[in-house]
């Protein structure tokens, strides 16, 4: 093959560059379905505490915790207390401590750790009432739909009422912002049931302002797993 003798000058490298960076744009933008966290429940540039960052609460870009493997450069105070779980003799899975992203979850919900407990400071601002799951108060996630346990077509099978996750495809999501998989690869992480299989922190597929990933209308997200 002929070598290229082709020189680009200096403003023909400069286009040449636009015109790709233009193009990778408008590919990825036609992607785009994310959702935005602005405006939700998980939005606190309003709070004082913040210094007007969406983010800071959870995540940071320099010296997160690294012995957190579930979430990048996590940087809010991790919950240490010890919960009473769900638990009915008609229960099929195994129930243990919440593991993984519901642990996450826990660290603002349980009501033990300050939203304001992150980057090394101790906060003052809890969570109360109803938004307190499985709170200090009670100490109880015994009256919570169960998490951090592992769905397969195993327990399906054993339970009888659930679909089969590594075959049965569901959507999730608003208009506009859907996604649709498995429920293996589309709710579940690490193939376990956990707080974010319901409720989207980021926004990105929600389906109301609970940040749900799908629809309570009709108990659409019930239906998603639960054969009924």
């Amino acid at each position: 093959m002929k070598k290229s003798n082709i020189v680009f000058s200096g403003n023909s490298r400069t286009q040449l560059f636009r015109n790709l960076t233009g193009f990778v744009f408008t590919l990825f933008s036609g992607l785009a379905i994310a959702g935005s966290i602005n405006g939700t429940a998980h939005d606190f540039t309003a709070q004082a505490w913040t210094g007007g960052q969406i983010c800071v609460a959870c995540h940071t870009p320099h010296g997160g915790n690294t012995t957190i493997s579930t979430a990048p450069l996590w940087n809010h105070t991790v919950t240490s207390a010890t919960y009473t779980v769900y638990g009915t003799s008609t229960l099929n899975a195994t129930i243990g401590q919440p593991d993984g992203v519901s642990k996450l979850c826990l660290s603002c919900h349980d009501g033990t750790v300050a939203l304001d407990s992150f980057g090394g400071a101790s906060g003052s601002t809890f969570l109360t009432g109803g938004k307190a799951v499985g709170a200090a108060s009670t100490g109880s996630l015994a009256n919570d739909h169960p998490i951090s346990f592992i769905y397969d077509d195993t327990l399906a099978t054993a339970d009888g009422a659930l679909f089969p996750p590594s075959s049965t495809n569901v959507t999730i999501g608003a208009a506009g912002r859907k996604k649709t998989g498995s429920i293996a690869n589309t709710i579940l992480f690490s193939g376990k049931v956990q707080c974010a299989s319901c409720h989207d922190v980021h926004n990105t597929f929600t389906d109301s302002t609970k940040l749900l990933r799908v629809s309570m209308s009709g108990s659409k997200l019930c239906l998603t797993c639960h054969n009924k």
